[in-house]
């Protein structure tokens, strides 16, 4: 909508429709999660796509409401992933999240392996990451989100208009833990967290 695609998520008018992933509001979320995980009130930093200006200040904004010290790491490339995991860890971090960028998904083997590498506790918005080793993922389903757009896709090219589809959000978002990383990183997950999760991974 900031791009003027579309005039709202009801109503979007246009030729714009489909689902957004505009998810940076599960960012406090995945916060209270990894604080769970780890039981203390570590310093937290983030890995950020310098071209998501939306998610940069949805952590500004936590920061300011909180009160909190976030740290911020940027990169665009795999080549940046390391200096900027090397920024983290000179800032002296407790554990990271990783933003919901579509260039950290799909490097998400090489991320996984840094944060291992690093021995950072990190967290991710989609189970692809704890699936592939990561230690914890809160945010929607990627496989649900393309079923979505694949339905709307059909009704399109049977004829409804595009600006009489709203724009969907997900709804349903999942917890899932992956226990092995846990045990590699002497962290015992809380009892609280291994009965909200709703995948464990061993």
């Amino acid at each position: 909508m900031k791009l003027g695609l579309a005039k709202s998520f009801a109503h979007p008018g246009g030729n714009a429709t489909g689902i957004s992933m505009m998810t940076a509001r599960l960012v406090l979320k995945r916060l209270e999660l990894i604080q769970e995980m780890l039981q203390q009130k570590a310093t937290v930093g983030f890995l950020v796509n310098p071209d998501n200006q939306d998610l940069l200040q949805e952590i500004d904004e936590i920061a300011r409401s909180t009160g909190r010290t976030l740290k911020v790491a940027k990169a665009r490339n795999q080549d940046e992933l390391e200096p900027a995991f090397r920024h983290l860890v000179s800032a002296q971090v407790g554990a990271v999240l990783v933003g919901n960028d579509a260039i950290f998904f799909n490097l998400r083997a090489q991320l996984v392996a840094l944060a291992d590498r690093h021995s950072l506790p990190a967290s991710y918005e989609f189970r692809e990451f704890p699936a592939a080793g990561g230690l914890m993922s809160y945010g929607p389903s990627l496989v649900a989100t393309f079923e979505k757009a694949g339905t709307y896709a059909a009704r399109i090219l049977g004829g409804a208009r595009p600006e009489d589809l709203p724009i969907q959000q997900p709804t349903e978002f999942s917890l899932v833990l992956n226990s092995a990383t846990a045990r590699s990183l002497g962290i015992k997950i809380p009892p609280s967290l291994l009965a909200r999760a709703d995948e464990v991974i061993e």
